[in-house]
C-alpha cells in the first residue's frame, strides 16, 4: 500500500510539473515575471531614487522629493479607483481579457521609455516652477503606474481560464513565485546604473516587461465566451459596488474587517511605496544595500505567507490579524526611530513578514465570513476597497513631509509614524469583529 501510495504521488506530481510548463500557464506566469519587474524597479527603486536624486539638494528638499513621489502614487491610485469599475463591465461585455492586458502593458512600457528619455534631456524650461523635464517623468509614471495596475485587474481574471477548481491553487501559487523570480532578473539592471544617474534604469526596465510579456501576446490563446447579448451599460460597475456597500450593513462581521483591512493596507501599501527613500534618507542606504534589503524582505514575505498559513490554522483568522498587525507596529515602530542601518535591516525582515502575512491572512478571513453565493461579490469590494486605501495612505504621508519639510529627516520620521497610528486604528475596529462573532456563536448555539 506504502508504494503504491508513493508512486500516485510521483505520478501526481509529473502531472503538475506537466501542467505548470503547459503553454497557456507558463505564458500567463512569465508575464507575472514581467510585470513584477517594472513593480520592483519602477514604483520601489528606482524611481523614487531618481526623483531623490534631482530634487534633494539640501534636507527640506529630502522631504520634498518623498512629498512628490507620495503624491504621485496617490494620483494613479485615485484613477484606478475611477475607472476600475468599468472593467469589470468590459469583461462581462465581451469575456476578452488578453487585448486589454496588451493595451495597457504596452501604454506602460512606452511612458516608462520616454521617462528614461525625458529624465535625461537637459532643459531651462520650467513648468509649476519644476523643470519640465521632471515634470515630464512625474506625469508619465502616473501613466506608467495606473496602465501597471489596470493590466492586473485582467490578468487576474484571466486564471479562471486556465484550469479546474482544484487546480487553480497550484496554478496562482506557480505564477507568484515565478514572479518573484521576475524581482531578482528585473534587478541585474543595477550593474548598469550604479550609485547615481538612477533614471538609467527606466529604458531597459522597460525593454524586459516587454521581452517577457511577448509569451502571453503572442502564445496565449484565449477561450472563445459568449458575449452578452444585451449591451450593459457602464455605470452598472458603479451600481454593482454601491449594492454590495448596503447590503454589507446586513454582514456587520464582514463590514468591520473591510474597514479594518482598510487601515492596515493604508500603512502597507504607503511602506512599500516610501520604503527605499525612507532607508537611504534616514541611514545613508546606499542603492545597492537597499536592493539587498529589498531581496531579503522579498524572502521574508514568502516565509511570511508559508507561516501564517500554518499559524492561521491554528490560532484562527481573526487571532492572526492581530498578530500580523502587532509585528507591522514593531516593524514601523523600529523604523521610525532608526538611528543605525541595522534597524532598518530588522525593521525591513518583520515588514516583509507581515506583508507576506496579510494577504494569506484577509482571504481565508473573507472567506470564513462571507456566504458562498456573495463570496465574488465581497472579494470585489475588498480589492477595491485596497484601492482606495492606496491614495489616502501616500496622500497623509506626503502631505507630512511637505508640512515638516523645514525640519530634515524629522519630517519623513513623523510621516513614518503615522502609519504606526493607521494600524492601531485598524487594530481598534478588529476588537469590534470578535464581539461581532461571539454574539453569533451565542446567537447560533442557543
Amino acid at each position: 500500500m506504502g508504494e503504491w501510495n508513493q508512486t500516485n504521488s510521483s505520478m501526481y506530481s509529473k502531472s503538475l510539473w506537466k501542467l505548470y510548463f503547459s503553454l497557456p500557464i507558463l505564458s500567463w506566469a512569465l508575464y507575472d515575471f514581467a510585470n513584477t519587474i517594472f513593480s520592483s524597479n519602477i514604483i520601489t527603486i528606482f524611481f523614487p531614487f531618481y526623483l531623490q536624486e534631482v530634487l534633494a539638494s539640501n534636507s527640506k528638499m529630502n522631504q520634498i522629493a518623498s512629498t512628490f513621489i507620495s503624491y504621485t502614487n496617490s494620483i494613479s491610485s485615485l484613477l484606478l479607483v475611477i475607472f476600475s469599475p468599468l472593467y469589470g463591465v468590459l469583461i462581462d461585455r465581451s469575456g476578452r481579457k488578453k487585448r486589454y492586458i496588451m493595451a495597457f502593458t504596452l501604454v506602460t512600457i512606452v511612458a516608462t521609455i520616454f521617462m528614461g528619455i525625458f529624465a535625461s534631456w537637459n532643459t531651462a524650461n520650467t513648468i509649476f516652477k519644476l523643470p519640465l523635464s521632471i515634470f515630464l517623468v512625474l506625469s508619465l509614471f502616473v501613466v506608467a503606474k495606473f496602465c501597471y495596475h489596470s493590466s492586473l485587474v485582467f490578468y487576474d481574471v484571466m486564471i479562471a481560464d486556465l484550469g479546474t477548481k482544484e487546480s487553480l491553487p497550484y496554478i496562482s501559487g506557480f505564477g507568484v513565485a515565478v514572479g518573484y523570480i521576475g524581482t531578482l532578473v528585473g534587478l541585474t539592471v543595477y550593474p548598469f546604473v550604479g550609485e547615481a544617474g538612477f533614471h538609467r534604469a527606466f529604458i531597459p526596465t522597460a525593454i524586459l516587461f516587454l521581452l517577457f510579456s511577448l509569451p502571453l501576446f503572442l502564445v496565449f490563446k484565449e477561450k472563445e465566451h459568449q458575449t452578452v447579448s444585451q449591451r450593459i451599460p457602464f455605470i452598472s460597475g458603479y451600481r454593482e459596488i454601491m449594492t454590495t456597500f448596503k447590503e454589507m450593513k446586513t454582514y456587520k462581521a464582514i463590514f468591520l474587517f473591510m474597514v479594518t483591512y482598510f487601515f492596515i493596507n493604508d500603512a502597507i501599501a504607503t511602506a512599500v511605496t516610501m520604503m527605499a527613500v525612507y532607508a537611504k534618507t534616514i541611514t545613508d542606504f546606499t542603492a545597492g544595500q537597499f536592493i539587498i534589503l529589498y531581496l531579503v524582505s522579498t524572502i521574508s514575505s514568502i516565509v511570511g505567507s508559508f507561516a501564517f498559513g500554518y499559524v492561521t490554522k491554528k490560532i484562527g483568522a481573526p487571532r492572526a490579524v492581530v498578530v500580523v498587525s502587532a509585528l507591522l507596529i514593531i516593524a514601523l515602530c523600529i523604523a521610525a526611530a532608526s538611528i543605525y542601518q541595522f534597524m532598518i535591516w530588522i525593521a525591513g525582515c518583520l515588514f516583509g513578514i507581515a506583508l507576506g502575512a496579510i494577504w494569506v491572512v484577509s482571504r481565508t478571513l473573507i472567506v470564513e465570513l462571507t456566504p458562498p453565493e456573495k463570496r465574488g461579490q465581497f472579494f470585489g469590494l475588498f480589492a477595491f476597497s485596497g484601492k482606495v486605501s492606496s491614495i489616502v495612505g501616500p496622500l497623509l504621508y506626503g502631505s507630512i513631509t511637505w508640512l515638516l519639510s523645514d525640519y530634515g529627516d524629522i519630517a519623513s520620521r513623523v510621516a513614518l509614524g503615522s502609519l504606526i497610528v493607521l494600524v492601531a486604528i485598524g487594530l481598534f475596529i478588529h476588537r469590534r469583529l470578535f464581539a461581532v462573532l461571539n454574539h453569533q456563536e451565542t446567537t447560533i448555539a442557543n
